[in-house]
């Protein structure tokens, strides 16, 4: 994606969150609301006239994660405004039981992502878990379970610290771990299996070819 593009398009989902956020907490006058409505309607028909992807991904500078993956996933994806999004980083250097990296991150659920008054959605969790034990493997796998100790309720616009790290590896297995805290409170961890392709090139070729 172009750089003035991938900016432009993170903007206008930062915008869009703001909106989100905002309508989970403030009751407009139907006659207010009636005419931001017809504003999106607007919009949302211009959207519709433009040209779709000609592709449905394309492979990042690392050649590790479909990039569109990232800039627009539901989780994680800072220009997808259903994100809250999710930020991670890999850590090099850190000791983990099969590699040299972990995942480090933050994120700050809205109240948009409310489940029980004043929490995060239990749901919203393991998504966040989901996205953020997938990235730790840095190559493509597909989850084949997701376990999540709900250890403390995840409170909202409260920011959380988040770590993953691969546990183990057998053939196509991978065995991946993480944590949520919220000022060095453990609140989650997680338990992933995750299974390889039988060929990761392969695999990436033949979703080159989708659209």
């Amino acid at each position: 994606m172009d750089a003035d593009i991938r900016q432009a398009s993170e903007a206008l989902a930062e915008e869009l969150r703001r909106i989100i956020g905002r309508l989970a907490v403030v009751r407009p006058p139907a006659d207010e609301l009636n005419r931001a409505a017809e504003a999106a309607a607007t919009f949302a028909d211009r959207l519709d006239a433009l040209p779709l992807r000609t592709r449905s991904w394309e492979v990042s500078e690392a050649g590790l994660l479909p990039r569109d993956f990232i800039a627009y996933s539901p989780v994680s994806g800072r220009s997808n405004p259903m994100a809250p999004p999710v930020r991670l980083r890999v850590v090099e250097g850190k000791n983990d039981a099969a590699g040299e990296h972990r995942i480090e991150g933050e994120v700050t659920f809205g109240p948009a992502y409310e489940g029980p008054p004043g929490h995060v959605h239990g749901g919203l969790v393991a998504a966040m878990f989901d996205e953020l034990l997938g990235f730790a493997q840095l190559s493509p796998g597909f989850t084949a379970y997701l376990h999540v100790n709900y250890r403390k309720p995840t409170p909202l616009n409260t920011p959380l610290q988040l770590a993953a790290w691969v546990e183990s590896i057998d053939g196509r297995k991978r065995l991946v771990r993480g944590e949520c805290y919220a000022d060095g409170v453990l609140l989650t961890d997680a338990e992933g299996l995750f299974i390889a392709p039988r060929d990761d090139e392969d695999y990436l070729a033949r979703l080159g070819k989708s659209v």
